[in-house]
């Protein structure tokens, strides 16, 4: 392992290889990547690997567009071989009240005028029946819908950067703990492991919900909190349902994969476990099999062939914390995604790059900044679950 680098990321997930890369890409050879484990082993690896257009605040527009035509060509730009398994049958999001209809024409209109190109449509309860006619749409208004959405595999997304990064003089170090947090003088000199120090003047933080652990090592406290959410995934069936479907009021998102699988999950917020703790319930592939049978009964049919856990970084905004911290100098997070930390990873990689080398990303994300909570400057995502 390097005993000194030019930045040292710490976090092996889609966000750390991302920006791993493409601090590399600028020039910046002497990067220094730390995983506690295997790549993508934390919420990356545990997503259930939707992306999506879909968002109602300006920041998030402007970064999911960049982010989904990245990802649409990033076989070809990372000469990954493997590809990424990109499924794009589009994201449908469910309206059961006046109040969410007029949200989600508010959304189309945002998306509309930020990008021309924009495919975000509002559907009528007939023409969600032509595009599924499996869901059953008791109670249902309306929805927002953009075909251009989709599936990506998020182990191959991730191994596509860390490849490429390594390529370009990254090194990548699995099973390897940051244990402290060097400063003198209010700036940073560097990062202590479980395999050695290494001297650096810049740390990145991608540390996803133990974002806040890592941080507090550089004397920074964030406002996140690690939140379980969990999956279920069923037998390969019958093509059902290869878009994504999302119900905000319900809390419900289920997909089927490209292996034919369907996925579900809901988000409880109000009884859900706060903490580290990944541990799997019974309670919940009870829960969510009533919920999403709710919506698609055909499914009662498919046979449970396994669940998971996995951690969202929560803010008090469900909006992330990107950029460097003002209080540290050579500090810089990106951590807080609050559940679409996959989708955003390639942009916010390559926009977080581009602040630590002192160029001036195309997309402004000062919305996002760590002064914010403190500033009581929120800009919370209406489109989340």
């Amino acid at each position: 392992m390097r005993s000194t680098a030019d930045a040292v990321v710490i976090g092996g997930g889609i966000h750390g290889c991302s920006v791993a890369y493409h601090l590399a890409a600028r020039g910046m050879r002497n990067v220094v990547l730390l995983e506690k484990d295997y790549l993508a082993a934390g919420g990356t690896g545990r997503s259930a690997a939707g992306i999506r257009h879909q968002f109602g605040t300006e920041v998030n527009v402007r970064l999911a567009r960049a982010s989904l035509r990245m990802m649409e060509s990033l076989t070809e730009e990372l000469e990954y071989g493997r590809g990424i398994d990109l499924l794009q049958k589009g994201y449908l999001i469910l309206a059961y009240t006046e109040t969410q209809l007029k949200q989600f024409r508010h959304n189309t209109d945002l998306q509309r005028s930020l990008d021309p190109e924009s495919l975000t449509v509002i559907l009528s309860s007939d023409e969600i029946r032509e595009l599924n006619p499996y869901l059953d749409l008791e109670g249902v208004l309306g929805a927002s819908f953009n075909p251009r959405d989709g599936h990506v595999n998020p182990w191959h997304v991730t191994q596509a950067y860390a490849e490429a990064g390594m390529r370009a003089g990254v090194e990548i170090n699995r099973f390897t703990e940051a244990v402290g947090i060097t400063l003198d003088g209010g700036r940073v000199t560097g990062v202590r492991t479980t395999r050695g120090d290494i001297a650096a003047p810049v740390v990145v933080n991608c540390a996803g919900p133990h974002g806040h652990l890592v941080a507090a090592m550089a004397g920074v406290e964030v406002p996140i909190v690690p939140q379980r959410h969990q999956i279920l995934v069923t037998e390969p069936f019958e093509e059902i349902c290869p878009l994504m479907v999302l119900s905000f009021t319900h809390g419900t998102y289920f997909k089927q994969t490209p292996h034919g699988s369907l996925l579900m999950g809901y988000g409880d917020p109000e009884h859900e476990v706060i903490g580290l703790n990944q541990d799997g319930t019974w309670d919940f592939v009870e829960e969510v099999a009533r919920r999403v049978t709710f919506h698609l009964p055909i499914a009662a049919e498919a046979r449970v062939v396994r669940q998971w856990a996995g951690l969202y970084d929560m803010t008090p905004d469900s909006q992330p914390i990107l950029g460097g911290a003002a209080c540290v100098e050579g500090f810089y997070l990106d951590i807080g995604w609050s559940g679409h930390g996959l989708m955003l990873g390639p942009i916010a990689g390559k926009v977080l790059a581009e602040i630590v080398v002192g160029e001036s990303p195309p997309i402004d994300v000062s919305a996002m900044r760590l002064e914010r909570f403190a500033e009581g400057d929120l800009c919370p995502e209406p489109a989340c679950v």
